[in-house]
């Protein structure tokens, strides 16, 4: 009778011939989640993995693993022998177990009979177990309904036994789809974004613009704290800091004040495309939400769009403010995110920003100013910070 944690890990178990390749990545993201951890191995069996280990270092493993995107559930559970002897006792120490810790009234088992070699179907054997239950713990009533808890049988090479799934984020493993460069203000939005795309399997870096020293340090540190943050679910990122500030200067000297955001945003995004370009990342992430300000209507996101060729990936487009702020609560990157620390957006802000924009409009102001060389300074004085 052998205590291990339990991982289910849902959508990748639909890979098919590419399965492999997921399961993979996702042990390797498992293995550096838990290092440090005394485990014995993780293996695979029948569908889902199994870490063999300390129990005593099972809650922190859970809290690390529960960040590892690709797992669906963390089952803390009893491994025996597939025989009806072993598994009566080990469902009586399970369910023991639970009562001293978190007591419920009643129970359902649910049993799900991998090895259909098994002599015993899943209906007979959750009825047994129940029974087993029934007879050795007291104070409990069976509810085929709605039952405090669940008790889950496995059969597979081995028996396994459990009341709890402790839920992950899902997703894909970080890595198995591609590379992003995530445009990190110090806002609420940007970090979320990063942490979608993450679930998504994309690895992230991150590029942060400011306008220092018109902007203070401590917005600069904001950021790094949300990078540092956000890699807890991505891995390490590679943040890349860029100052615009002359770049500002020479829009707010020479271009029309209401284009203000909507050319500063076409700046970023052409920088950031040379950054992508330049490090092999496929893609540019940001965290705008259609109609959440001036430039994130239909037509300013059309015209920052036609700056630059690489794919712009929005997770949060269709969500509102609230909805934003759940998950950046979840994350917990929301109480530094509202730290109150001006970042280089709310510099030379329009009184009266354009809300449909024109390309032809703004193309035609970008030729008041040497675009190409503006982008070349900045990236020339470029500032590299790996973020772990």
């Amino acid at each position: 009778m052998d205590k291990v944690l339990s991982i289910s890990i849902g959508e990748i178990a639909l890979k098919g011939k590419n399965r492999k390749y997921f399961e993979d990545k996702l042990i390797s993201r498992m293995k550096k989640a838990i290092k440090g951890l005394d485990y014995t191995k993780i293996y695979k069996e029948q569908g889902k993995m199994y870490i063999e280990g300390a129990e005593d270092n099972f809650e922190p493993m859970i809290d690390k693993l529960r960040k590892v995107f690709g797992l669906v559930y963390i089952s803390p559970c009893i491994r025996v022998e597939k025989n009806l002897e072993e598994i009566e006792k080990a469902i009586i120490k399970v369910m023991e177990e639970r009562q001293s810790k978190n007591p419920v009234k009643t129970f359902k088992v649910k049993t799900n009979r991998v090895d259909k070699n098994f002599p015993i179907k899943s209906p007979e054997v959750s009825k047994k177990m129940g029974g087993v239950i029934l007879r050795n713990v007291e104070g409990l009533k069976v509810d085929i309904h709605n039952p405090e808890t669940y008790v889950f049988i496995d059969i597979k090479e081995n028996a396994y036994i459990y009341t709890e799934r402790i839920e992950g984020y899902g997703g894909l493993p970080v890595g198995t789809n591609g590379k992003g460069l995530l445009l990190l203000s110090g806002g609420i939005d940007s970090p979320v974004a990063g942490f979608l795309m993450a679930k998504r399997g994309v690895e992230i870096s991150g590029i942060h613009f400011h306008s220092y020293p018109f902007t203070s340090q401590r917005a600069e540190d904001k950021v790094k704290k949300l990078a540092e943050i956000l890699s807890i679910y991505t891995g390490k990122i590679k943040l890349y800091g860029i100052n615009i500030l002359e770049i500002q200067k020479e829009l707010n000297a020479k271009c029309p004040e209401d284009e203000m955001t909507i050319l500063s945003r076409r700046f970023m995004m052409r920088i950031a495309e040379k950054i992508a370009l330049d490090n092999d990342i496929d893609a540019l992430i940001t965290g705008e939400s259609l109609g959440q300000v001036a430039s994130q209507t239909i037509q300013g996101l059309s015209v920052t769009n036609a700056a630059v060729d690489i794919p712009i990936l929005r997770p949060l487009i269709g969500l509102d403010k609230v909805e934003i702020i759940e998950v950046a609560k979840e994350i917990e990157t929301y109480e530094t995110s509202i730290l109150p620390y001006d970042d280089c957006c709310t510099l030379f802000l329009p009184k009266h920003p354009v809300i449909k924009p024109k390309l032809a409009d703004i193309e035609k102001s970008e030729e008041a100013i040497d675009v190409e060389k503006l982008i070349e300074k900045a990236i020339a004085n470029v500032e590299v910070y790996n973020i772990r």
